[in-house]
Formats: structure tokens, sequence, C-alpha cells
């Protein structure tokens, strides 16, 4: 089977929280799991363990997965907060060491949302820290009442990969679920899509393979919500699992 390692989401302690109140939970968002559960397939949810152990786990999996969920801290990125825009320092430790981990052994990796921040600031990107107020010419990306019921048009950069992979599409569309964007592009990052505000949407690392190390800003998990409404995203996930097949 092919393993692919999924980065985790974290929960901390909460005394308001009725179980595991005062333990750390890591956890994988259940339309994710289904997404990357294919025949053949076998998620491995990467645990938050000591060095020592954690690279033994990574030198098993065929790929990885990084997940959305909370900002990234500014920290992680050289900036101090400009507002209640904390992130997670913690879980942007645990992450970079994965996908330092994968970087340095050429395994194929895929961003996703968060995942995309965490890869553009890998590569010494920025980002946005609240893209409303810090890029007032960009759309309205997230809304914590509509979710992932709300879309863009997306424009693939012609010649890169994702423009070969929907080749086919005359007017596409994704979802859009983020805080946080990129503002200034990592190193070795060629992108591959963006929105019609100018945010990027997805972009691909240079030095290896087309499509093999790639981040997307929009969550291919819930297009399940919108159906037909928005790009296939198995075929993303096809692609990626093509590079894990062949190492």
């Amino acid at each position: 089977m092919i393993k692919i390692g999924i980065s985790a989401c974290f929960l901390y302690p909460d005394k308001e929280r009725i179980v595991f109140g005062p333990k750390s939970l890591t956890y994988i968002e259940s339309d994710m799991a289904n997404y990357l559960t294919k025949k053949g397939v076998l998620p491995v949810l990467i645990p938050d363990v000591k060095d020592e152990l954690l690279v033994d786990i990574l030198s098993e999996m065929d790929g990885f997965v990084f997940q959305g969920g909370v900002d990234l801290a500014p920290e992680t990125y050289g900036e101090q907060p400009i507002g209640r825009w904390k992130g997670d320092v913690y879980r942007d430790r645990y992450e970079m060491k994965i996908l330092d981990f994968a970087i340095k052994n050429s395994k194929p990796v895929l961003g996703i949302c968060r995942g995309l921040q965490l890869m553009n600031v890998y590569f010494g990107g920025t980002l946005y820290q609240d893209t409303a107020t810090q890029n007032p010419v960009a759309d309205e990306h997230r809304s914590a009442e509509l979710y992932d019921t709300i879309k863009h048009p997306i424009t693939f950069v012609k010649g890169t990969f994702l423009a070969h992979l929907y080749s086919e599409e005359i007017n596409p569309y994704v979802n859009t679920v983020h805080h946080q964007a990129v503002k200034d592009l990592g190193n070795d990052l060629e992108v591959y899509a963006n929105a019609p505000d100018g945010i990027i949407e997805a972009f691909g690392y240079s030095k290896e393979p087309d499509g093999k190390v790639m981040g997307v800003q929009w969550h291919p998990e819930f297009s399940p919500t919108l159906g037909t409404e928005v790009i296939d995203a198995d075929r993303l996930y096809e692609a990626f699992l093509k590079h894990c097949k062949s190492k």
C-alpha cells in the first residue's frame, strides 16, 4: 500500500472541554480523511513524538499531505503579530520538521490551504497575516458562516503543471476558506494558479518534477459540498499519488 503521512491538527488543554480537558489532542478533519483514503492507500496521521522516534515514522512514508487549520504564527516567518491573529507556533515547529524531512529526502508533498502557506514560509516566503486588512484589493476568501459553500474563478498559469492537468476546464472554480495568503513568494516556487484578485492559489517546487511538491490554497477535500461547481479534486490527488508510486 502507498503510505501517506498526514500532518496533524492540534487541540490544546482546555479546562472547559469535558473529554480529555487537560490533554493535548492531534487529529485529522473527517473530510480530509475521506478524501485521502483510496483503495491501496494507507493514510497515517503523524504523531507528535520525540524527534528520534519521529524520523523512523517519516522514513516509512511514501508522501506527505499537510492539511488546513489555524493560521501560521507570524514569528515563524520573522514578523510580530499585527492584531489578534497569533497563529500556532507549536504546530508550525512540528510541521516544519516533517516538511524539512520530506524536502531533504525528495518525498512527494501536497500542501492544502495552511499547508501551502507553510510551504511558502519554509522556502523563505511571507504571508499576509490578515489578508483583508493587509491587501485591500483582495476579494473575500473566507466566511465563517458560509464556509465551504463559497467559490471563485481560478486562472491556471499557462504551461504549468495544473494548466496541463485541468486543460479541458473552460471556466474553472475552486472553493475558498482561508484567512491568510501568500505575500512574498518563497524561493524556487513556481506559481501554478491565481485568483482574480491576484492571490496565489497554487504553486510547485521547481527543483522537483512538476507536481511532485506542490501546494494549493483551496480545499479539495471540501469539494463534495459544491460538487461540479468546482474542479475535480480527485484528479489533483491522483496526480500526487502517481509521484508517490514512482519513488
